[in-house]
């Protein structure tokens, strides 16, 4: 079940969901509230843990990988140990992870971010394109995320996350992006201790399902197969 980050819907995965489905797997994609065909659907924080949480139990879903890119690495993490027994693994890709009691701008410095949001009536706009330079993308796929992305919920960036018992107990694979900074984050590094996560990394840049779609779709399937 694959869930995009900031300003992007499910059709971010397209070749990474054809991709896995060619492997023989089945390949969710899920656009939050409030983005994409959803944009017009009020969104928070806790509305896009109860997205990731419907879709899973609307469909009757079980030995569930779920798959969170960049900002929804938050909601993904405070939803995936809501639905039980239903997890196989959480994959975190490039993403930010949810800490007990902080929003997901409290993790990093943001002061850049609360300012386009307060000049944006409370939206946060997609980047222009320079913004994706270095990132190992064409001009074709930075247009796209420019074109079809649309402005974030700037309330789901600013709801604190709850967790009900600490990330590193799930069992999950983080995968790095080194052309985004070749270190994890502090509170990713952390969580890397426990003997229930793995790290994975790829040389490319922080929108992996345009830059190397089927690279990102095998990590997937190994991590899928550690159970």
């Amino acid at each position: 079940m694959l869930v995009a980050g900031a300003w992007l819907g499910g059709w971010a995965w397209d070749e990474v969901a054809s991709a896995l489905r060619e492997a023989g797997h089945e390949a969710d994609a899920v656009t939050l509230s409030g983005l994409a065909e959803r944009r017009d659907t009020p969104a928070g924080l806790r509305t896009h843990v109860k997205d990731v949480v419907d879709h899973v139990e609307r469909h009757g879903l079980t030995d569930v990988v779920l798959v969170g890119h960049s900002y929804s690495g938050v909601p993904v993490g405070q939803a995936a140990e809501l639905i039980g027994d239903r997890l196989r693994r959480v994959v975190f890709v490039d993403a930010n992870v949810p800490v007990d009691g902080e929003s997901f701008l409290d993790g990093f410095p943001s002061d850049h971010i609360r300012q386009a949001l307060a000049a944006s009536g409370g939206a946060w706009p997609p980047l222009p394109p320079a913004g994706y330079a270095g990132q190992d993308l064409t001009d074709e796929q930075i247009g796209r995320i420019v074109t079809e992305g649309t402005p974030h919920p700037g309330a789901t960036l600013t709801e604190p996350a709850v967790l009900g018992r600490p990330l590193g107990e799930l069992p999950a694979t983080y995968v790095k992006c080194l052309m985004d900074g070749r270190d994890p984050a502090p509170s990713v590094a952390g969580l890397l201790k426990s003997d229930r996560w793995d790290l994975a990394e790829m040389e490319t840049g922080h929108w992996p399902m345009f830059s190397r779609p089927r690279e990102l779709a095998r990590l997937l399937a190994e991590a899928a197969g550690e159970g």
